[in-house]
């Protein structure tokens, strides 16, 4: 009972100090002036006036020398802090004790809450796995839509770096050992390793020229020739045609030694790349359902090629689009598994389908006063799981940062990734009423739950210190990369610098020239303390000299 009544007048003072300060510093100045008699300020402000003026300059440069070692002593203090644990200990002290007393703990009990569910911590993980790039699975088309965009901007939208990773996968998926000896695959062998444009394009038609099914032939056309989706769309069918012949004459012969069962393995990986790059013409040409059907039959595919192209992401995202978020729940809960590697599509989309059932009604003022539901405590854990996997995406849905066009490759957990999916999903985010607003006040939370240095994850391996440099090779020059964890100068750590730097300058002007100084001195004192005998002046006309006259007379 004792701590509830307590905990009564801490929440009224906080209260009052949150809205009413403005009115105690009057009625503190009102307070002061009416018992400037009995308290004799007038008098102390006197002497205090002649004390200063018999200090000699000695004392002000040993007082300045004196503030300048104290504030030097704080910045190595800080500074070797800061190196040691990553945060300023001022701010760290002001964070975590002084700023829940005062304004309720809102923050730090969230942190705290979420922290509880650690039965997955991997605090006993030691390797951290290395950097690899991935192929993006939302990719664009070079011709109809990278090519239009050098068009419109005059910029290059991708590196030579992501260029060559395509054509080494190209290299890997379309070529075989079966191909010796057949013409126009061994132009597509040779268009492949093409830097030039222009030269993969011809060698594309010459290949066709040699055989109408050449369906790699087809897929580079598709890809860098044709310069809209439709166009896109109409070569692919062809493709698709072309693809289904040789796959059907490669099945039969499979079984008839390792080179043939490696052509059907080649004609295999094209037929499924032909089919979801159509099946990504129709979802941007919004045919949703043909789109769903495509990626939910290629989902069954069990080829090697489908651990590269991850189309499950497809599906999610076609679903996202159609709103069908019951169906996009049911994909996520197959692949969001422990044993299957996460990637921001998985982590966010499960994040956003949870603030989906809470977005609409939240409100961070009426949390932090009644506390968390079951509910948003589970979805203020996703975000803070997504944030944990890849700490770049918020900045890209909250629009704090531009996007540009996503790259051919990714590197999960880095930069590059969180374009890609922030590109295809900002929308999905927006559909969702109030999910960027929860988003907004409880992303940043996540950081607060990692041990500094990272050298341990929370629910996740550390994060990789090796994503800045893969992310400058796969994204362009001209945007500006994200880089995580970026050690930021606390802004006390700054001041107390500053404080040291302008005490020591102040020390050494005040010893070289100390009547100069003193004369400066007495001069800004005169200028601050202005104001203040103004506002004396005018109350001593409207109110009573003393309070206790006026209190006699009632």
């Amino acid at each position: 009972m004792v701590f509830g009544f307590l905990r009564r007048i801490k929440s009224w003072i906080v209260w009052s100090w949150t809205y009413l300060w403005a009115f105690w510093f009057l009625l503190v100045l009102f307070v002061v002036y009416y018992l400037r008699g009995p308290l004799k300020i007038i008098e102390n402000i006197g002497m205090a006036t002649m004390f200063l003026s018999t200090l000699t300059p000695k004392f002000y440069v040993a007082l300045t020398g004196t503030s300048s070692l104290i504030s030097g002593l704080i910045l190595i203090f800080e500074w070797w802090y800061y190196r040691k644990y990553g945060t300023s200990f001022i701010e760290q002290v002001s964070l975590n004790h002084i700023s829940p007393w005062i304004g309720g703990g809102d923050n730090g009990g969230e942190a705290n809450n979420v922290a509880v569910n650690t039965n997955t911590t991997v605090t006993s993980q030691q390797a951290v796995p290395e950097c690899k790039v991935w192929r993006n699975p939302l990719n664009l088309f070079r011709g109809a839509e990278y090519q239009r965009f050098y068009w419109a901007t005059n910029k290059e939208p991708l590196t030579y770096y992501d260029m060559n990773l395509s054509a080494q996968d190209h290299q890997t998926f379309f070529t075989c050992e079966g191909d010796c000896g057949k013409a126009e695959y061994e132009i597509m062998q040779t268009a492949w390793r093409e830097r030039n444009p222009v030269a993969r394009i011809k060698a594309a038609h010459d290949a066709l020229e040699k055989n109408a099914d050449c369906a790699s032939a087809y897929i580079l056309l598709a890809e860098e020739e044709a310069t809209t989706i439709l166009d896109v769309e109409k070569i692919l069918k062809q493709a698709v045609r072309a693809a289904e012949t040789n796959y059907r004459k490669s099945q039969q012969m499979q079984h008839q030694g390792s080179v043939m069962e490696a052509l059907h393995r080649r004609d295999t990986n094209v037929l499924i790349y032909i089919k979801r790059r159509l099946a990504m013409c129709a979802r941007k040409l919004g045919k949703l359902k043909e789109a769903v059907k495509i990626f939910r039959d290629l989902t069954k595919e069990v080829p090697p090629i489908m651990n590269v192209l991850n189309i499950h992401e497809n599906l999610i995202e076609a679903l996202l689009e159609m709103q069908a978020y019951a169906d996009a729940q049911a994909v996520l809960a197959k692949y969001d598994d422990i044993s299957l590697p996460k990637s921001a599509t998985i982590c966010y989309t499960a994040a956003l389908l949870k603030a989906r059932a809470v977005a609409d009604k939240f409100s961070p003022d009426i949390a932090s006063k009644r506390g968390l539901t079951t509910v948003e405590m589970a979805a203020v854990e996703a975000i803070h799981r997504a944030v944990e996997f890849n700490p770049h995406v918020p900045k890209y849905l909250l629009e704090m940062k531009p996007l540009i066009l996503p790259p051919e490759h990714v590197l999960k957990r880095g930069d590059s990734e969180a374009i890609a999916y922030a590109f295809f999903h900002l929308t999905h985010w927006k559909q969702v009423e109030g999910a960027l607003n929860l988003l907004h006040c409880t992303w940043e939370g996540t950081f607060r739950m990692l041990p500094y240095p990272l050298e341990r994850g929370h629910l996740f391996y550390p994060y990789p210190t090796c994503t800045e440099c893969a992310d400058r090779e796969l994204l362009p020059a001209f945007h500006e990369v994200s880089v995580y964890p970026k050690k930021e100068l606390p802004f006390f750590i700054l001041f107390t610098a500053g404080l040291c730097c302008f005490t020591a300058l102040l020390a050494l002007l005040t010893h070289q020239y100390p009547e100069s100084m003193g004369m400066v001195a007495k001069t800004m004192l005169s200028w601050v303390s202005l104001p203040f005998y103004y506002l004396l002046d005018k109350l001593e006309a409207v109110l009573p000299s003393n309070l206790l006259q006026l209190l006699s007379r009632i």
